[in-house]
């Protein structure tokens, strides 16, 4: 049986684990293993303190023959076979160089980024490795992953054992940030003195099949924020950025001809499904919305290629945005920032489109160039897939639940990820050799360091895909809204759910436990018909629970980030139709909401620096309030450097910085 394996992978090649604060023995849960699990079952994902449970990336070895086909996967319950697991994670983050745009955008070109911690002189003081850990599957054992320290301080990065046939079970840090010399939190991410708890490196293993040592293909694990909306898919997920990116390298086989379900329809279903986590999306998309692409009617035309439906279909392909056409309009679909999105808009790039292979999909389908056979969709257990299949759903399911919308930075991973020169092969990072060192870059990265032959794009080390990502990641989280206006206060046409971030992992607007109750009459009826519907279309802010002004809000989402809620799959269960039969519901926040509206934090007002620094934060709200007729508990005001990546509108000059020389 083992003489037919010559070499072995490592699945998912990249691996998801996810932070959580609880401490119960059982307060963690498996990342997806198919891109179409079972729906979260509601409060699953916190424990019965209000904790946050840790998403464990789980890793198996699949045996490949001498053609490189699948054989079956490899597991400690099979005699002959043994496997020792080693893992090498760390965190980077505050030794590495400041994120103000991504550097492979034109709006970078010629620019540079100054080093995080500038004055601490041991850059090592700054890293947080607890080295290489191994384990040897079926022990029981448990490995810490402790030793590693920021500025003397110690910063535990999570734990690994082994399941009953011997994968790989990896947790990630418990959402830990700090200061310890006391800096004050001011930046969306690059807070110097501040250290997180997430972290990234290579996933290895020595395999030996009765006695027989077997080559085997690392894998990488990255450790992001938690998924605060872990049912609802992003319109352009990692998968999709990084699919195409092979595509177009020649290095994955060309799609089939398009199939309407398995090609367009989940392009259509994400627009709708973002309904739980934006109101402009709710209203728009949503259930009965004038663009509802799942309404039965609307499906059926849609899913037709009859000419007489062409139109339809075309109109639904030409308002994707095409950046070339389109320029700074944020009226083409989908509503989202994009990588170079600034205060100022300086590019096309303010807003993000779909991938190409996804445009191309949809470009044939307006055609009528499609296939109307049924597909049978993915598995929602990996059992249940041919054992062929599953190294790809592994390797799909971890990514199609990752963000590719705004790398700006963005939520897991940015974007050194969609260069080529990062893998070893399609979606499998490529591993630098332990002992060889990187470059030190200098003072301060520029774009032509960054993107040079012996720059950073190549072979990766521990802690180097996560180190271009927000120090601590809660100040993003808390930083990363919708509808962001400018000094200028919001004018008639102010629209505060759209543009948005990044809403499938960090809500904008949800729909509430408490209006969910009177959906579905779990208030004891004593609502009529069009209190219900009333209640179904509001949407709260998902961010009303912070508090303050900007600066205050960022303090408070570092201590306070496991108190919002999670949006989570609830069945409607009247039976009369006049709502979904599913729908996604906040659970309820930790946070004190008693008399607190529920638009709090609704708009977000973006002002200069030099404007806080002269005027009282009371003073601008009430301006704001005027000028836009909400209310001073709905605006949310202050300096946010997010959307000044060039420092223009800073007091202390800060953001990217022109190269000296440099047209």
């Amino acid at each position: 049986m083992t003489d037919e394996i010559s070499h072995a992978r490592i699945h998912p090649a990249i691996g998801l684990a996810r932070l959580g604060n609880s401490a119960q023995p059982d307060g963690w849960f498996y990342g997806p293993e198919t891109p179409a699990p079972e729906p979260v079952t509601p409060g699953a994902h916190k424990d019965d303190t209000g904790a946050i449970k840790r998403q464990a990336a789980r890793f198996r070895i699949y045996g490949y023959d001498a053609q490189d086909r699948v054989v079956r996967e490899l597991t400690t319950a099979e005699a002959g076979v043994a496997i020792e697991w080693a893992v090498h994670v760390a965190n980077r983050k505050s030794a590495w160089y400041n994120f103000d745009l991504a550097f492979d955008i034109p709006d970078m070109q010629g620019m540079k980024s100054a080093r995080r911690n500038p004055k601490q002189t041991d850059r090592e003081q700054l890293v947080i490795d607890p080295g290489r850990k191994t384990l040897r599957a079926g022990t029981g054992e448990q490995v810490e992953f402790t030793g590693g320290t920021f500025l003397g301080v110690d910063v535990p990065l999570g734990r690994m054992h082994t399941d009953d046939h011997g994968r790989l079970v990896l947790l990630g840090g418990t959402g830990t940030s700090g200061a310890p010399n006391g800096e004050e939190l001011h930046s969306f991410g690059n807070n110097d003195g501040w250290y997180d708890d997430t972290s990234d490196g290579p996933v290895t293993a020595t395999l030996t099949l009765n006695g027989r040592d077997v080559p085997v293909k690392g894998a990488w694990v990255a450790v992001a924020p938690p998924n605060y909306a872990p049912d609802v898919k992003t319109l352009r997920t990692l998968w999709d950025l990084l699919h195409d990116l092979f595509l177009r390298q020649g290095t994955v086989p060309p799609d089939p001809g398009v199939n309407f379900q398995r090609d367009v329809l989940p392009i259509l279903r994400r627009f709708h499904e973002l309904q739980w986590v934006n109101n402009g999306f709710a209203a728009h998309y949503g259930f009965g919305g004038p663009q509802d692409f799942l309404a039965p009617a609307m499906l059926a035309r849609l899913g037709s290629t009859a000419e007489r439906h062409r139109e339809l279909r075309r109109q639904v392909w030409i308002a994707i945005r095409d950046h070339a056409r389109d320029g700074l309009s944020p009226q083409p679909w989908p509503w989202f920032y994009g990588d170079a999105m600034a205060s100022r808009p300086k590019s096309a790039l303010q807003y993000m489109t779909l991938s190409d292979t996804q445009i191309a999909h949809l470009a044939a389908w307006a055609k009528g160039e499609f296939s109307t056979t049924p597909w049978p969709g993915f598995p929602q257990r990996l059992e249940d897939a041919p054992v062929a299949d599953q190294p790809a759903l592994l390797d799909r399911a971890a990514l199609d639940f990752c963000l590719a919308d705004a790398f700006h930075p963005g939520c897991e991973v940015t974007w050194p990820v969609r260069h080529t020169t990062m893998y070893q092969e399609p979606y499998r990072i490529l591993h630098r050799p332990d002992g060889q060192d990187e470059p030190d870059y200098g003072p301060e990265l520029t774009t032509q360091q960054a993107l040079a032959d012996d720059g950073p794009l190549h072979a990766q080390g521990p802690g180097d895909l996560t180190r271009w990502m927000a120090i601590p990641w809660q100040t993003d989280t808390a930083s990363c809204r919708s509808g962001y206006e400018s000094a200028a206060l919001p004018s008639v046409r102010y629209d505060p759910h759209v543009p948005t971030f990044w809403p499938a992992r960090v809500p904008n607007h949800v729909l509430t436990e408490e209006d969910f109750r009177i959906v579905n009459r779990e208030d004891g009826g004593t609502h009529t018909d069009e209190e219900r519907e009333d209640a179904f279309a509001r949407r709260a802010s998902w961010l009303r629970g912070l508090r303050g002004e900007y600066k205050e809000q960022l303090a408070q989402s570092v201590k306070e980030w496991h108190d919002f809620g999670i949006v989570e799959t609830r069945r409607y269960t009247v039976g009369d139709g006049r709502f979904p039969e599913v729908l996604q519901v906040e659970s309820t926040p930790g946070f004190p909401l008693e008399g607190v509206s529920p638009d709090r934090n609704l708009v977000t007002l973006h002002v200069p620096e030099t404007t806080l620094g002269t005027a009282t934060y009371s003073g601008l709200l009430a301006t704001a309030a005027t000028h836009t007729g909400y209310s001073t508990e709905e605006i949310a005001v202050g300096y946010i450097d997010k959307l000044d990546p060039f420092g223009e509108e800073s007091a202390n000059g800060g953001g990217a910085r022109p190269v000296e020389g440099a047209e």
